[in-house]
């Protein structure tokens, strides 16, 4: 098994991309804390990695929140057994729609605080952590393949992404002498709730001519899997990454290439 004992902390692990990684890395021997802000989905994801044979409980977290944060790395720890937390995937996010003439202030201070400050915290006390624990470790932040690509109507959601990339290269340079690496993950369009959500609010009825449009952003034609984007994060979470440091792992069918 890759994560055999190790301790994992996945945030936004209640659906999607968490969800098909907390159930992977519990499959490769993790334990495996789920957090999430609706209980719902993070006991449905305990259920199903549970049901499998594998080890997993849930704590509720607001990313924005420190105290929540600092808490649920606490408590990954705790409940791990080793006194350590091995791997911090900092996964919960958000999006947005608009230019950035069309955007609110409320709707851009919103996608901040979730996709750039929760991963800070999450990153600030699993160093913390990690430190204490005498070095090593593993984090993983949500970027996008957009941070570097652009994206039409995305202004607030490439902004956040583009801030987690670069966070991650300079937390890189600060976390290398304590053992920790630091990667993010570069998603193109993955078809998750939040995306199928997206379609029918904003494209009722029309959700297939929408679809054929994202496909042909994609060198694929496709739209990814959580699975797919779960694969690479077991790949830096595991030892076969060891010399992967501060980099950003594009996921995304061929978008980041480029195609007209």
């Amino acid at each position: 098994m890759r994560l055999a004992d190790r301790v994992c902390l996945i945030t936004g692990a209640g659906s999607g991309i968490g969800r098909a990684t907390a159930l992977l890395f519990a499959h490769e021997g993790a334990r495996v804390t789920v957090a999430d802000l609706d209980p719902a989905g993070g006991a449905e994801t305990v259920r199903q990695i549970r049901e499998a044979g594998g080890a997993a409980h849930f704590v509720r977290v607001d990313v924005t929140a420190a105290e929540d944060v600092r808490a649920a790395v606490a408590e990954a720890v705790r409940a791990g057994g080793s006194g350590r937390l091995d791997v911090m995937f900092n996964n919960a996010g958000i999006g947005h729609v608009g230019a950035v003439e069309q955007t609110e202030e409320a709707d851009w201070d919103r996608v901040i605080a979730v996709n750039v400050r929760g991963v800070f915290l999450g990153c600030k006390y699993a160093v913390l952590q990690m430190q204490a624990q005498g070095g090593g470790g593993c984090i993983i932040n949500m970027s996008s393949s957009i941070a570097t690509t652009g994206l039409a109507q995305r202004a607030a959601y490439t902004a956040s992404k583009g801030a987690v990339l670069s966070l991650t290269r300079s937390m890189q340079v600060d976390c290398a002498p304590h053992g920790i690496r630091v990667n993010a993950l570069m998603p193109g369009t993955i078809m998750t709730p939040f995306v199928e959500g997206y379609l029918r609010r904003s494209y009722a009825g029309r959700e297939e001519e929408a679809l054929a449009a994202i496909r042909r952003r994609q060198l694929t034609g496709e739209l990814g899997r959580p699975e797919d984007v779960a694969r690479a994060a077991l790949f830096l979470a595991s030892d076969e990454s060891m010399f992967v440091m501060g980099a950003g792992l594009a996921v995304d069918g061929g978008l980041s290439a480029g195609k007209a």
